[in-house]
């Protein structure tokens, strides 16, 4: 005869299961944290590693782009070897299209998006930003006799802009009724325009400014006024404090240095504009 198998009683208690559900959602809810804790670890992880990933599109110059020996030149890299001085790592540059910049800061095959990235709220809600680091802007330009600080300077003036652009289209809503507007159908034609001295004043972006002062240094276009403003931003993932408040601190380290300002005059041969 077989012997009975006896059964503990607290194998049958209701509560039992619950223990086992309880257990269960402790475990859980400690590797989500430790999930949270790793990313927000970052800093550590590219101290640990001495190498800091930057993807950078080397297609947008002065911001990046391939130098005479096909090596990585511009405004971003430069920031990009800053940040990882002042971190004590080596900076790793990574080549992007703006396109694919974001995604490869979301797959973790990079640890910053340096790349003149604009922030607007569609980007907010997937990638952090760190304070601006370069400027990017449209604004009037003209020679250095002309004086012009304001939109209500332009008065009696004439001014070139490209068909369609947003500096074309902000002028045309303000500029007073006395100043003519000579509007080009692009920006080969408005360029050309300023450096041949058909027009003394021209509006365009900075970027477009730093290149006509490199290639045309008897005619240089300076910076009279900023018209619309939309600056440069370095992007992170999200949920990695450490690594965002310890970029900021770079960027005001090396805009209080003047470091920032060498990096605007360098690249984008003027000073960074009143109030950065």
């Amino acid at each position: 005869m077989f012997a009975r198998r006896r059964i503990s009683p607290a194998a049958t208690r209701p509560g039992l299961g619950l223990g086992l559900g309880l257990t269960a959602a402790v475990i859980a809810a400690a590797v989500a944290l430790t999930a949270v804790t790793a990313r927000a670890d970052a800093l550590a992880g590219i101290t640990k590693a001495k190498v800091i990933k930057v993807a950078v599109p080397q297609d947008f110059a002065p911001f990046g782009s391939a130098g005479a020996d096909l090596k990585p030149q511009g405004y971003d890299i430069d920031m990009a070897n800053v940040i990882a001085r002042e971190l004590g790592v080596k900076a790793e540059i990574i080549a992007v299209t703006s396109a694919n910049r974001i995604p490869y800061l979301q797959t973790k095959k990079a640890d910053l998006v340096i790349s003149s990235l604009g922030k607007n709220a569609e980007r907010e809600k997937v990638i952090d930003f760190t304070v601006a680091y370069a400027p990017f802007f449209s604004g009037v330009y003209g020679t250095k006799a002309i004086e012009a600080a304001k939109v209500e300077d332009l008065a009696g003036k004439t001014i070139g802009a490209t068909r369609g652009s947003i500096e074309e289209q902000e002028l045309s809503k303000s500029v007073p009724t006395s100043t003519v507007v000579k509007r080009y159908e692009d920006n080969n034609a408005t360029i050309a325009a300023f450096v041949s001295g058909q027009v003394d004043l021209i509006a365009t972006g900075n970027t477009v400014a730093a290149a006509i002062a490199e290639k045309s240094t008897a005619r240089p276009p300076v910076l009279k006024f900023v018209v619309k403003d939309s600056p440069c931003y370095i992007g992170l993932n999200k949920d990695e404090p450490a690594l965002l408040a310890k970029v900021n601190e770079i960027i005001a380290k090396a805009k209080s240095s003047g470091e920032l300002e060498k990096l605007s005059q360098k690249w984008l041969k003027a000073s960074l504009p009143a109030g950065f």
